[in-house]
Order: structure tokens, then C-alpha cells, then sequence
């Protein structure tokens, strides 16, 4: 059971359609790789939503889910709205000590590379408050924004390939993109983790 929890871009905004927000294409990619494992993706993302928000919902909304994996998308709306980053960071971390006290496998998963996020001067502190706390916190962390600036800047991609006509929200080719390095990632890790207790992965 997977639990990803976050704001709009967990909960799809940009997406054509449910069937293409990035929980459900995760759920796609995993089922496919692992032909014979009951998986389960609980999309719990709310437009809008900050740490703070998602904090107070963590016990009803994602822990009751009793969740071997929580995705974790935070920290962008904390960007769009110039909200302190000492207060963020202290909601992040109340969210991970409840998390790993469940028992439960944390990935954070950092903003996007998408130009209102890009014009906020709080852009960069924040991806990097989520690269060190996922470090200290020995936690797991998804670099959504350097693969999307790897599209753009490396890649050459127009930001109209991979981001909504809004420029903030990601579409259906992005969402796609992301489910499948998170699937890969993961598949890798599970595999890992099998192998190293000594059982064949399934």
C-alpha cells in the first residue's frame, strides 16, 4: 500500500483526466512490473494544501491507510505564498517523525521546475531544505525539480512539452515521466530489500 500525499500536483491539477495524474500512472507502471503483487496507490492530494495542512490530516487521511510507502509532495505552495521556511521545515519534520513512527517508508518529493515557481526567490532554499532534511532525516527523496530542469535545460524541452498552459501545474506527459523514474526507483529498491533478506524478488 502506497500513500501519496501532497496538494494539486498530487491530486492531478493539469491532468486531462484522474487516469493521468501521477498516482495513478505509478499504480499502472508497479502493476506491471510486478505482475503478481497486490499494490495499492491512494491518491490523498489536496489543492493548495502546505505542510501545515497536510500535517493535521496525517492520521485520518494517511495513516489509517496503514502504508508500507508514503510520497510525500510538499514545499511548493510554501514557495508561491513567501511562507517562512523555518516554519516549513518544522512542519516537515513533525509530518516525518509521525510517518516513521508508523513504520512506514518516507520519499519526499521536492517543487517543480515551472516558471511561477521559478520566479518565487524562495525557489532554490526550498529544494534544498528538502535535500537536507531527507538526508538527516534518512529519508528518501524524489528530485523532481533537477529531472525537470534536466527537460528544459538539457533536454532543450519547451516548457509547454512538460508543464500546464497555467505554467505551474505539470500534464499528462510529465505526470507520466515522473510515475515511471518513482516506479523504477522503487521496483529497485523492493528488489534490493528481497535480495538481501535472501528471497527471490517476485
Amino acid at each position: 500500500t502506497i500513500v501519496a500525499l501532497g496538494s494539486s500536483s498530487t491530486a492531478g491539477a493539469g491532468a486531462s483526466s484522474p487516469a493521468f495524474h501521477y498516482p495513478s500512472r505509478l499504480a499502472d507502471e508497479l502493476r506491471r512490473k510486478f505482475p503478481r503483487s497486490q499494490i495499492k496507490v491512494v491518491n490523498r492530494g489536496v489543492n493548495g494544501e502546505e505542510a501545515s495542512d497536510m500535517v493535521k490530516r496525517l492520521d485520518d487521511g494517511v495513516l489509517s491507510e496503514r502504508p508500507d510507502l508514503i510520497l510525500w509532495q510538499v514545499g511548493a505552495n510554501a514557495v508561491l505564498r513567501d511562507t517562512a521556511i523555518p516554519a516549513v521545515r518544522s512542519d516537515i519534520l513533525e509530518g516525518l517523525r509521525r510517518m516513521k513512527a508508523s513504520g512506514a517508508d518516507v520519499v519526499l518529493i521536492d517543487p517543480q521546475f515551472a516558471p511561477k515557481v521559478l520566479a518565487k526567490k524562495e525557489a532554490d532554499a526550498m529544494v534544498d531544505l528538502l535535500a537536507t532534511t531527507a538526508k538527516t532525516q534518512n529519508v528518501d527523496l524524489f528530485r523532481r525539480f533537477a529531472v525537470m530542469r534536466h527537460w528544459r535545460q538539457v533536454a532543450r524541452l519547451p516548457f509547454e512539452a512538460f508543464i500546464s498552459p497555467d505554467e505551474l501545474h505539470m500534464n499528462d506527459w510529465s505526470y507520466g515521466c515522473v510515475a515511471k523514474l518513482l516506479a523504477g526507483a522503487i521496483a529497485e529498491a523492493a528488489t534490493r530489500t528481497t535480495l538481501t533478506a535472501g528471497v527471490s524478488p517476485r
